[in-house]
């Protein structure tokens, strides 16, 4: 038996500000969308046009409040062929919120408070 990936999900209030950001900060682009035929979510697969790996946006029609994180912990890394342009793209975006330059990394932001890796590649 083997088990390969196929997608991370994470819940976001404005769908349309979400892909803009992932389409804007990491070159993802939508593939596929499922609408409820009640209309009271959307999932919105998002990807990187090289690897089958997809993020799953999922919007809740009746969600107002913004989701809780707790301690944040969680995250996705994206590796980089050009760390210092994306870096200084994502200094303009003004999404870095946490930069290890021992460790040679940084993270991003996105607009729910999901908190991106970005990795050089090595």
């Amino acid at each position: 038996m083997k088990f390969t990936f196929n997608h991370n999900n994470i819940n976001v209030l404005d769908l349309e500000k979400s892909i803009s950001f992932y389409k804007e900060a990491l070159g993802l682009t939508e593939v596929r969308r499922k609408t409820a035929g009640d209309d009271s979510f959307i999932l919105v697969y998002m990807g990187d046009g090289q690897t089958g790996h997809r993020l799953e946006l999922t919007w809740l029609r009746d969600r107002e409040e913004p989701y809780d994180l707790g301690e944040n912990e969680f995250h996705l890394a994206f590796t980089v062929d050009d760390y210092d342009a994306a870096h200084a793209k994502h200094e303009e975006m003004g999404c870095i919120c946490y930069e290890n330059p021992g460790m040679g990394i940084y993270f991003i932001s996105d607009p729910d408070g999901y908190w991106l890796e970005i990795v050089p590649a090595r």
